[in-house]
């Protein structure tokens, strides 16, 4: 069975048929989600869908995208939904460059960025990392912190892995990995020992080929899960029992 560590469930991309979907996902061979906050305002969503099914956890946080709208109130706030039994993590957090291109906004992130990672540690929880177009600089900031988490959808090159994987961080490898022009994040995963990978959907985007350009949902990870088989020489099966395992160990969720 297959943990999606990172999903989206409370988009309004599953408004229509969010219920019969994920009372589909055990049949589909998906025995646990994360649904991960992003916006501001939107921690609720995923109380919610927390509290309704037993197989979904939560992480809180603020997406990059996001940090201009943060107070000391948000602060709070993700400190104080941190203590919820079914809360595993801190995320998505991180930094976006490619839509933000302005140094005062790379300085309003960063700063939001720092006072989350905080959090995580203060409260000993993993992070989910967000970074795009901002490699250095998130590899500078996590550095600082040295604690345990989750590169999501990780992009960037071996060489980047390589550093966080000495820190004994794990890379969120989603549908991208199955693109035939993924080259560099096809390097990864060959490099990348399988003990610090987990499996991401980061649904409704990202889709895999065969059903790339089309809603995802944790249903498609089992093609991931084959890509990832197949540039390592071995089973898919194996790649979703280590998968799981390692999501089970960095996030607690054994029950």
């Amino acid at each position: 069975m297959i943990i999606d560590t990172h999903a989206h469930y409370d988009d309004e991309a599953f408004d229509t048929d969010r219920e019969a979907l994920l009372m589909s996902m055990y049949d589909g061979g998906i025995e646990k989600i994360v649904n991960v906050c992003a916006s501001v305002g939107g921690f609720q969503d995923t109380v919610d869908l927390m509290e309704k099914y037993p197989f979904i956890y939560g992480a809180v946080g603020i997406h990059p995208d996001d940090a201009d709208k943060m107070k000391q109130e948000t602060l709070d706030e993700i400190r104080r939904l941190s203590h919820m039994d079914k809360m595993v993590a801190i995320g998505e957090i991180g930094l976006d460059y490619y839509w933000h291109k302005e140094e005062e906004e790379h300085q309003i992130q960063k700063k939001m960025f720092r006072a989350q990672l905080d959090i995580a540690r203060e409260e000993k929880l993993p992070f989910m990392i967000h970074s795009r177009e901002a490699a250095e600089d998130t590899l500078n900031i996590v550095r600082e912190y040295m604690q345990g988490g989750i590169i999501h959808c990780f992009s960037y090159s071996r060489e980047i892995a390589a550093e966080y994987l000495k820190m004994g961080l794990y890379l969120g490898i989603g549908g991208v990995v199955t693109f035939k022009n993924a080259k560099k994040l096809k390097e990864t995963v060959q490099y990348a020992p399988l003990s610090q990978l987990v499996l991401e959907t980061d649904c409704p985007y990202m889709s895999p080929e065969p059903n790339r350009g089309k809603r995802n949902s944790s249903l498609n990870l089992p093609y991931v899960a084959q890509a990832i088989a197949e540039l390592k020489g071995i089973t898919a099966e194996e790649v979703i029992d280590v998968t799981r395992q390692n999501a089970e160990k960095l996030l607690g969720i054994h029950q």
